[in-house]
């Protein structure tokens, strides 16, 4: 009987950590998805608008979160109209064919740190997956979360840029996330 209660209590306890999930959508204001890479010894500043996604995160239980945000690889700005225009093509990002960048997480877990944690999971450019880990930062911010981290990538990993020698192999993908409850 003992061992029933004690059973019991702890189905009830997974299930109310796991019920203070919060079930959140990224919102475009307040949020940013922003790059930099080398090119010709400068550095080029860019972004992606058309947020989308879905985010379950609770602070208390990291390891049930679940991140799966896209942004439009055709709305990519460098503030230079005939760079995002060749940037949209097949050699780059091919936003015709690839229209979403997405990422995708397999394992979340804490930094050990109050509002830490490390990011595992999937990028995919061009239809190209690769692993990525990275810290990040989960902000309370109205009735969501504000997440924030940033990683490198390399652009020959997804076939961005084909073999241009001017261009920086690695970039670094800053993420700035505000999201809302569902």
């Amino acid at each position: 009987m003992l061992m029933k209660k004690i059973g019991m209590l702890s189905l009830a306890i997974v299930i109310t950590v796991f019920g203070l999930a919060q079930r959140l959508v990224p919102k475009a204001e307040g949020s940013s998805v922003t790059f930099a890479i080398k090119n010709f010894g400068l550095t080029v500043n860019g972004s992606f608008t058309g947020l989308q996604g879905a985010v379950v995160f609770n602070a208390a239980n990291p390891a049930a979160a679940n991140f799966n945000v896209t942004v439009d690889a055709g709305s990519v700005n460098t503030g230079n109209n005939s760079r995002d225009g060749h940037l949209k093509k097949e050699d780059y990002f091919n936003s015709t064919a690839f229209p979403k960048i997405s990422i995708v997480s397999t394992k979340v877990s804490s930094a050990g740190k109050a509002g830490s944690y490390l990011f595992e999971g999937i990028v995919t450019i061009k239809g190209k997956a690769k692993n990525i880990s990275f810290p990040f930062t989960a902000v309370p911010a109205g009735d969501g979360y504000l997440f924030a981290g940033s990683f490198k990538i390399n652009r020959r990993d997804f076939k961005v840029g084909g073999s241009s020698l001017v261009l920086s192999d690695v970039l670094t993908l800053n993420l700035k996330i505000k999201t809302a409850k569902s």
